[in-house]
């Protein structure tokens, strides 16, 4: 059984120092396919570094940092993508909940890398919180429909869950899913088309309920991968397969 981490920040300060034993672990445990979000310009760097059979490198400023880091760090990231460097565009989006950002350069920036995929021709991960109308506004009125994109620890609630998935978007599910409090999330994910679900840690955070406190890896995917296939009644082998084959479909179309 085979396993596809759809979003895992490796070469965050983090992970980068323990970056052996972390990918040895991921592979005894079946996660073969990792995509590596790259957020700032030293772990895009040190990304395109990684030559790591099975790593594949995304990258944009978090909607957190673009007030911070924006401007300096935007044209790394359009070199990259255009030096094929990258299967994706992103994390890139809306946060309104912590609104680390400007509201306004959030969006600034949204529409700045919703050109950038749509000119090099890549996929979009979206990052939002409390923020779903104003993103589904932008995206709708700066991105072409046919373009692919996955909503990544998608969080909110039935609604905004069809508004990802009614556009054609990937919705990817995290460790939240396990946690006790989460009942809303479950119900979605027993409802998700298994044609439009990811899985992913969001490594090192938000470590899946048995291993809540520890710094999140890619070897506890299948912990997520588990309790998505007890809610929907289906073998894990099943969940893996289809989030392996939608992972390579969105992110890995020539590579795979």
């Amino acid at each position: 059984m085979h396993l596809f981490d759809s979003h895992a920040h490796l070469t965050s300060e983090e992970l980068k120092p323990h970056l052996p034993e972390i990918l040895q672990r991921a592979r005894d445990k079946g996660v073969d396919r990792i995509i590596n979000i790259c957020t700032d310009l030293a772990s895009l760097r040190a990304g395109l570094m990684l030559q790591e059979e099975g790593v594949f490198h995304a990258g944009a400023t978090t909607p957190h940092d673009v007030e911070k880091e924006g401007i300096a760090h935007f044209p790394y990231f359009v070199e990259a993508a255009e030096q094929k460097q990258l299967v994706a565009i992103g994390e890139t989006g809306l946060d309104y909940h912590y609104q680390h950002s400007d509201p306004k350069l959030q969006q600034k920036f949204l529409v700045r890398y919703l050109h950038l995929a749509a000119r090099v021709q890549l996929p979009v991960i979206f990052h939002c919180r409390e923020a779903f109308h104003d993103l589904f506004a932008i995206v709708d009125a700066e991105y072409p429909k046919h373009m692919p994109a996955v909503l990544h620890c998608f969080t909110g609630n039935r609604k905004e869950a069809e508004g990802v998935l009614s556009r054609g978007w990937y919705l990817s599910l995290s460790g939240i899913v396990t946690f006790p409090k989460s009942d809303e999330l479950r119900s979605i994910a027993k409802e998700i088309p298994l044609e439009q679900l990811l899985i992913e840690t969001d490594a090192p955070f938000l470590a899946p309920q048995k291993m809540r406190g520890k710094r999140n890896e890619p070897a506890f995917l299948e912990e997520t991968a588990a309790c998505i296939a007890a809610i929907r009644g289906v073998p894990m082998s099943t969940i893996a397969q289809k989030t392996r084959t939608n992972g390579i479909r969105l992110f890995l179309p020539k590579k795979d």
